[in-house]
């Protein structure tokens, strides 16, 4: 597997059966001229899109996923490439828990595979140009899977300040996917029962009173 790495922090990661399928170009001139002759980004933030960029001389999208389709990973400002190895990479993200086989689960395992692992990151793998890691967005999607949901669809509906491009394309059984996908990741905990904690505590707390009053009691 190839990982090209960002100065922004995104990752944009090649699967040998997405090179196979799509034979992405290093681009070293854009109509014959170096990057610094090269157009700036088309998000319109005015940044370079040098030093390297990715690209395809042509695409045609090779699966899809529910609502998704396979798609073109163009990343810009590359300044660095890694050679991985593909199963350590998608293996760190693979689903958790007693439903990690479920259909559902791994079909949003396969969308995040592409799609979520640019920006969010599970320890050393993925982008961390989101800020929020795995853990985080597997936090929420079990806290509520209605608030992920809208905020995968539309993240500004939820938050006007978000950088996240949204997925409107994504119908409500693709969105239910990544939902329980990452829901698998908190599922894999071992679940705390109600007021376990406050009672463990409590007891700690008696436990040590009554050593004290015995300890006082013998001297």
């Amino acid at each position: 597997m190839v990982v090209a790495i960002c100065d922004d922090q995104y990752r944009a990661n090649y699967s040998r059966a997405y090179v196979a399928a799509h034979h992405p170009l290093l681009i070293l001139n854009v109509n014959g001229k170096p990057p610094s002759g090269w157009p700036k980004d088309s998000e319109g933030h005015g940044m370079n899109i040098g030093p390297f960029l990715i690209s395809h001389s042509s695409f045609t999208p090779s699966f899809k996923i529910l609502s998704h389709d396979d798609e073109a990973q163009i990343p810009w400002g590359v300044v660095r490439l890694e050679f991985r190895n593909e199963k350590e990479v998608v293996g760190a993200i693979a689903p958790h828990g007693p439903h990690a086989a479920d259909p559902s689960v791994k079909a949003g395992y396969g969308i995040a595979q592409q799609n979520c692992l640019r920006c969010h990151n599970m320890g050393k793998e993925g982008g961390t140009k989101a800020g929020r890691p795995w853990q985080v967005l597997a936090a929420w999607a079990a806290a509520s899977p209605e608030y992920f949901t809208a905020y995968v669809r539309n993240p500004r509906s939820k938050n006007p300040q978000a950088q996240m491009p949204g997925m409107p394309g994504y119908d409500d059984k693709t969105l239910a996917a990544l939902a329980a996908y990452f829901e698998s990741f908190e599922a894999s905990s071992p679940p705390r029962v109600k007021g376990q904690g406050k009672g463990q505590e409590k007891g700690k707390r008696k436990r040590k009173r009554e050593g004290k009053h015995n300890h006082d009691s013998a001297a």
